[in-house]
């Protein structure tokens, strides 16, 4: 059973296997193991941000394909549900047909790109997608009057999605069972479901095809298989993933705006999270992730208290400034680059053989 639900792709690692279920268990957990709104935000991005990782390996850990639209995709999601929200009104009708909306404009927008520009070479089609995502985030910005321009838009969610909702009058481990609750699980659910059809996918004979093709393009198309089609094939999913995952998060923050969704940041750290994890190692979404946002959000916090426990060695005290988590962040990442350059599931995996 847990062999079909994985896709027959299982950790090959017990090391790896244990990470995965502590992971898993974290997520299910942490509403009623931690407290604070900044511990729940913390695994709620964790859960879309292995959706949004995941499918850009497909694109470029299996595919190879460098594509810099990611986040537009992601954007399209997260714009489709929060405009739709806030012009029709928190219901569930216009959730629903503003992620179907996003869903329709990402299909549209990912098969143009794929049969326009993947013919051309790797590099090209890089700078086209570049260019593409540039554009959409320069209309996302300028449209102020419809998007809320570089302030973005708050909305409403529908009723039972909020925290004002109470399903138990008593708290359950410390931890109000509200609304805010139940979409925390809406989120952590969609994303295990999205994640684990992008194991299907990648361990399908599709899957397959695609990795020849990563490993050798002309050798493909000689033996019969039409490779801008399955690039586009590709394209069109990873996008439709991303898609997804923009819809969530909008959903988990009831806002949406330019520098959340569709800052080139965001596809930085979706790079960096890829590298980390290792490319063409679906898992490998999980464990960067994990480790990143983490780091993301408390090793800043951790440097201030080892700076002020170490106030009697100023010399260290000064390396371990607050202020200087993001040259520690850069160096933790070389380190991981050079330790593991398959990435940590990579590494694993090989361990594990």
């Amino acid at each position: 059973m847990l062999r079909t639900l994985l896709s027959d792709d299982t950790p090959r690692s017990r090391v790896l296997a244990a990470l995965l279920v502590a992971v898993l268990v974290g997520l299910v957990v942490a509403p009623f193991a931690v407290s604070g709104p900044r511990a729940l935000n913390t695994a709620a991005t964790i859960c879309i941000f292995v959706v949004l990782v995941a499918s850009y390996d497909l694109l470029l850990g299996y595919s190879g394909i460098v594509s810099f639209a990611h986040t537009m995709f992601y954007g399209i999601g997260a714009y489709g549900v929060g405009l739709a929200l806030g012009g029709m009104g928190p219901t569930w009708w216009a959730l629903f047909s503003g992620l179907g909306l996003a869903l329709l404009v990402t299909l549209v927008l990912a098969l143009a790109i794929g049969l326009l520009s993947l013919r051309v070479r790797a590099l090209f089609f890089a700078m086209i997608t570049l260019a593409v995502a540039s554009v959409f985030g320069v209309l996302a910005s300028q449209l102020s009057d419809f998007t809320g321009g570089e302030d973005g838009r708050n909305f409403t969610v529908p009723e039972v999605l909020r925290p004002g909702t109470r399903f138990i009058e008593a708290e359950v481990l410390g931890r109000a069972v509200d609304g805010k609750l139940l979409t925390y699980y809406i989120v952590l659910v969609a994303s295990v479901a999205i994640f684990l059809v992008l194991l299907r996918v990648v361990n399908s004979h599709f899957g397959r095809v695609l990795q020849a093709i990563r490993e050798n393009d002309f050798r493909a198309e000689a033996l019969g298989y039409r490779t801008v089609v399955y690039r586009t094939l590709a394209n069109v999913i990873a996008a439709l993933a991303a898609t997804l995952a923009g819809a969530l998060m909008a959903l988990w923050l009831r806002y949406v705006g330019p520098k959340t969704v569709l800052s080139f940041e965001v596809m930085t750290d979706i790079l960096l999270i890829v590298v980390i994890g290792g490319m063409g190692r679906m898992y490998g979404a999980v464990i960067g992730t994990v480790l990143f946002v983490l780091a993301q959000n408390y090793l800043q916090a951790g440097m201030g208290q080892a700076s002020q426990a170490l106030s009697a060695l100023p010399w260290l005290a000064k390396a371990l400034h607050p202020d200087r988590w993001m040259l520690w962040m850069g160096m933790l990442f070389i380190l991981c680059v050079y330790y593991f350059p398959t990435g940590i599931v990579g590494k694993l995996r090989g361990a594990g053989k």
